[in-house]
């Protein structure tokens, strides 16, 4: 098994379990993650997916480049398309997707990290896409979703450098949202875990699809598509749920319905 997979109620933590290869994307890694985010996307009791690595080394490194060496052509390219299906899958996931980064994310590891939704980090990770370096180009989403994050500008002097960012350089462009100490990356991550898994699921899911669907649109139409998505939650039991422990002045209960 390439994951340890641990469940706490809404919140499920994913941890890539090869230390020993910086918790590489290999394809046996590649294909359980496929078949994890499916499993999740079917499970509407799960609210939130806390995504690391083991140890203290790195979150991911990127793709297993001892195994790629030994691929024929159309290996690596069924490889890619894996790649580029599996963080799509992640992205369009109706969980919130959290990336604890408890060291170096690089390469596919950073665009693994960047189709999640929120990134938080251990003030010892390093991030960067080396690919120039080695001869190729981001092709598992890095040049399209880390300027759509962080700017062209930070971008292009990122991706074309293939420069290493440390933790607290990221957070300050944005590429991720809170830096702690390495021992309370677990803790902070299921704490901000936590605080999403409580809100009601609906609204979670409906307020992703409305930033992630109307950032490519025309300001008209994604104000269109906000709306559509703001009526659906009208209906559901969870939002009289809410109004009635406002009124009680009490905690709300979420059920999804």
């Amino acid at each position: 098994m390439e994951f340890r997979v641990e469940r706490r109620e809404g919140i499920e933590v994913w941890t890539i379990d090869a230390e020993g290869r910086r918790n590489a994307i290999s394809r046996a890694m590649l294909a359980e993650l496929e078949a994890l985010v499916g499993r999740a996307a079917r499970d509407p009791a799960l609210r939130c997916v806390v995504l690391t690595g083991a140890g203290d080394k790195a979150f991911c490194a990127g793709a297993d480049l001892k195994e790629r060496a030994a691929m024929s052509e159309d290996e690596v390219h069924a490889f890619h398309a894996g790649l580029r299906r599996t963080l799509v899958a992640v992205e369009a996931s109706p969980q919130v997707y959290v990336a604890a980064l408890n060291g170096a994310a690089l390469g596919g590891g950073l665009e693994l990290a960047l189709a999640c939704d929120l990134r938080l980090a251990s003030d010892a990770a390093q991030l960067g896409l080396p690919e120039v370096s080695l001869g190729i180009i981001p092709g598992g989403g890095g040049t399209q979703r880390l300027p759509r994050l962080v700017g062209v500008g930070r971008a292009k002097e990122l991706i074309l450098t293939g420069r290493r960012v440390p933790a607290g350089e990221a957070m300050a462009m944005g590429l991720v949202t809170e830096v702690v100490a390495p021992e309370r990356l677990p803790e902070a991550a299921i704490a901000l875990a936590g605080r999403l898994a409580r809100n009601a699921p609906v609204s979670l899911r409906q307020a992703k699809r409305a930033i992630d669907q109307g950032l490519h649109l025309p300001l008209a139409e994604a104000l269109s598509l906000e709306n559509r998505l703001y009526q659906a939650c009208l209906p559901t039991k969870d939002r009289q749920e809410a109004l009635r422990a406002f009124a009680e002045k009490r905690t709300p209960t979420f059920t999804g319905e």
